[in-house]
């Protein structure tokens, strides 16, 4: 590992010195390239570097005790150095986990109300609410590009975009089936009943991820339904994109022109087919996914969230907290805190392996 580091320090300077010539500079492409890495470096470097003022302490405290009068006092300061030391070596194997490319980038949601009806669509839209509150918290921005209102409230389906540095790195876990446990609104005995919505989270995908050839599209232009402000539903401004290949759909209607709609319906599309991509990829590398927590399919049943004890449980990793009210509210840093550290666990169980 200090091999690694010393390579990973001596890139970061090399780093440095080329930001510093005129000709590297001249090239706004190159520059944002160097920028870009020596940002990301930037976290183990620093790391780094007070690890090795740890171990130079750690080396003159040891000469101290050979001092009668300074070995008490020294000994106190040895055992503080090593604690140090042991903090910071655990640090620096996360920091060297392989990052996921994928974790600065924005992301696009999709959640559909399943079993259960009205209270499946209400309860779609809560997660929503959960989400887009969670999101502002984080200072990410959101943006709604299709929505199915539900009879009752709610959403049958609705898909947005959450941006901003990282927003990938929170969110990826949250795809699969999440049910809720309340006396539904629309019940009328007063019943508890169990119903589910469904979650998919993907980046999205930059232009050097996914070519799409517009060969194999067909466009189709037609009336909103939904509701999008005012003059939204009296032309014809939806677009439905179907990638032929696939068989891939791809709709969005709130906007209010046909061309931003167009645009819209296009990230999500490249995002739905390098989804696609990246599940081949992790069917092909079999031990990468089975490393992973959950897989990330829209059927698998991930959390559960039970009104009457005010809990929610997440089954991937047995987390369980009775703080209901607040996480529905966007307070979900207890669970994504939880899920990242299990995460990390497993990859460095993995490596160890």
């Amino acid at each position: 590992m200090f091999e690694h580091l010393e390579q990973i320090a001596n890139r970061y300077s090399e780093i440095e010195s080329e930001l510093t010539k005129n000709e590297v500079l001249s090239d706004v492409k190159k520059t944002r390239e160097l920028s870009k890495e020596l940002s990301e470096l930037e976290e183990v470097v620093n790391c780094f570097k007070e690890y090795k003022k740890v171990i130079e302490g750690i080396e003159d405290t040891k000469e101290m005790l050979k001092d009668k009068e300074l070995e008490e006092i020294a000994r106190d300061e040895l055992t503080s150095l090593e604690e140090q030391k042991e903090n910071l070596e655990k640090n620096l194997e996360i920091l060297l986990i392989p990052k996921d490319l994928n974790d600065s980038k924005n992301v696009i949601v999709e959640i559909r109300g399943a079993a259960g009806g009205d209270e499946a669509n209400i309860f779609a839209g809560d997660l929503f609410r959960m989400y887009t509150r969670y999101a502002e918290k984080k200072g990410f921005k959101y943006e709604v590009y299709n929505s199915i209102d539900g009879d009752a409230g709610g959403f049958s389906q609705i898909e947005f975009m959450i941006k901003g540095e990282g927003a990938y790195s929170k969110f990826k876990y949250e795809s699969g089936s999440h049910r809720v446990q309340r006396v539904p609104v629309t019940e009328s005995n007063g019943r508890l009943q169990t119903s589910t919505a469904t979650v998919l989270v993907m980046p999205e995908a930059e232009e050097v991820d996914i070519e799409i050839k517009q060969s194999d599209l067909r466009i189709d232009i037609y009336r909103s339904s939904g509701c999008g402000g005012q003059g939204v539903n009296t032309t014809d401004s939806a677009v439905r994109i179907t990638h032929l290949p696939t068989n891939t759909v791809v709709t969005c209607q709130n906007e209010r022109s046909q061309i931003q709609n167009k645009e819209q319906a296009m990230k999500v599309l490249k995002a739905r087919l390098y989804e696609l991509e990246r599940e081949k990829k992790d069917r092909e590398e079999g031990n990468e996914r089975r490393s992973k927590i959950g897989t990330g399919d829209r059927a698998e049943k991930i959390r559960t969230y039970n009104y009457p004890q005010n809990r929610v449980t997440d089954h991937r990793i047995g987390y369980t907290t009775k703080n209901l009210d607040r996480v529905i509210d966007g307070d979900l840093d207890g669970i994504i805190d939880a899920l990242i550290t299990e995460d990390q666990a497993r990859k460095l169980a993995g490596e160890k392996e």
